[in-house]
């Protein structure tokens, strides 16, 4: 078989190139280009996937801070501000014209008196019972118990009236500090405002009304025990009374009787002096 002429100059073209190559390795490595269609398409996908995730966290991001940006680009927030709001009132426990016991009751109103000490040093005293109460009968013991024991309850109460009143008017005075600190940053006209900071302040705001709400609830606490023992009081009364009228209905003949039989003999025993 006879090869054209055109042939055989490419095939010796080839193999020239083909020494070339083999002989100067750094020459090659330089020239020829390596291309791996699956390596390209898994960065060509991973870039794309990199650029998606950046541009939705880019939007997420303006979202965000569109969301975070306060109510007050729409409306003014002062409006809904109580300005001037009432304080506290606080005893002036430290009038010099006042007895000294009477200071140490207004101080424990205005923050408190778990033991009644300033309780207990205006008010009377009671003597000690017990032995006194050990001598006398079943029923009158009773009785004498029975008030005895209103005293210590009301003494009890009022105590603890004294002690929760001062302690809600000093946390009272903390907790409007702490409103009108929450009231300022509520009010802020600042229009870069994070979302983490409103959730902060809306958290805040739900923590004072909590203890509102549980100083509300000691308060009406204190105000039942009071009303307890004046109902207590009332009842002992109103028992007595009913005793002393039940005893009357029961004896009111015999001892009638009796003093008619004592008024007849006095009048048929007396003699002019």
């Amino acid at each position: 078989m006879t090869w054209p002429r055109f042939a055989h100059s490419w095939l010796a073209l080839t193999v020239t190139v083909a020494g070339c190559l083999v002989g100067s390795p750094r020459a090659a490595s330089a020239q020829l280009t390596v291309y791996d269609p699956a390596v390209t398409t898994r960065n060509t996908v991973t870039a794309i996937v990199k650029e998606s995730l950046r541009r939705t966290q880019q939007e997420q991001h303006s979202q965000l801070r569109r969301m975070a940006q306060r109510l007050s680009m729409f409306t003014n927030l002062a409006k809904y501000s109580i300005r001037d709001a009432p304080r506290w009132r606080i005893h002036d426990f430290e009038n010099p014209d006042l007895l000294a016991v009477t200071r140490a009751l207004h101080a424990a109103l205005n923050y408190g008196d778990a033991a009644g000490a300033a309780y207990l040093a205006v008010s009377h005293p009671v003597q000690t019972a017990a032995p006194l109460v050990a001598r006398l009968g079943p029923a009158t013991r009773r009785l004498a118990l029975a008030r005895l024991a209103t005293l210590e309850a009301a003494d009890a109460s009022a105590i603890a009236a004294i002690h929760e009143s001062g302690r809600l008017r000093l946390n009272g005075r903390r907790e409007l500090a702490a409103i009108d600190v929450l009231d300022g940053h509520v009010v802020d006209p600042t229009l870069e405002q994070s979302a983490t900071a409103v959730l902060d302040k809306i958290s805040g705001a739900a923590l004072i009304a909590a203890r509102q709400r549980q100083a509300r609830t000691q308060l009406l606490a204190a105000i039942v025990e009071q009303l307890l023992t004046d109902s207590k009081r009332a009842r002992d009364t109103d028992a007595v009374v009913m005793n002393m009228q039940l005893t009357s209905w029961r004896d009111g003949t015999a001892a009638n009787e009796a003093f008619v039989r004592g008024s007849a003999d006095a009048l048929r025993t007396w003699r002019q002096p």
